[in-house]
């Protein structure tokens, strides 16, 4: 964690220098100083959200230095490899962009689609043999 925080706020330092570079260099154009620093406070909040979570979580192979790779292997966390779900969810961000280029109407039916395939793949393991 405490790796991933510094690199996340060196990121972040990177894009505020860049923003206030170019605002300088483009007498503070709008659109690109103010994503370039929007980009730099975003990147500050997730080094700050893993700077909260190192301090409450014990410490991760990846902050030994003198580490081996074997000292991550282990259990990760459960995935279902032969979920349908998410090309589901695809489907329907698909559809959505589609919406934004040919009309509303499609973007309403690309929305339905992802509530459907999110409450599918959030239950899938809720019902059927799989059912905790």
């Amino acid at each position: 964690m405490k790796t991933l925080t510094s690199i996340f706020g060196f990121i972040a330092l990177f894009f505020a220098l860049v923003g206030i570079s170019y605002g300088l260099l483009t007498h503070w154009q709008p659109v690109g100083s103010a994503g370039l620093l929007f980009v730099s406070a975003l990147v500050g909040m997730i080094a700050a959200y893993l700077a909260l979570l190192a301090r409450r979580v014990d410490e991760q192979p990846a902050d030994d230095p003198h580490g081996e790779i074997e000292d991550g292997a282990g259990d990760l966390g459960v995935f279902s490899p032969w979920s349908w779900w998410p090309l589901v969810l695809a489907a329907a961000a698909a559809t959505c962009f589609l919406g934004l280029a040919v009309g509303w109407w499609v973007l309403y039916i690309g929305v339905a689609l992802g509530v459907v395939g999110l409450v599918g793949w959030v239950f899938e393991y809720s019902r059927g043999q799989h059912a905790h």
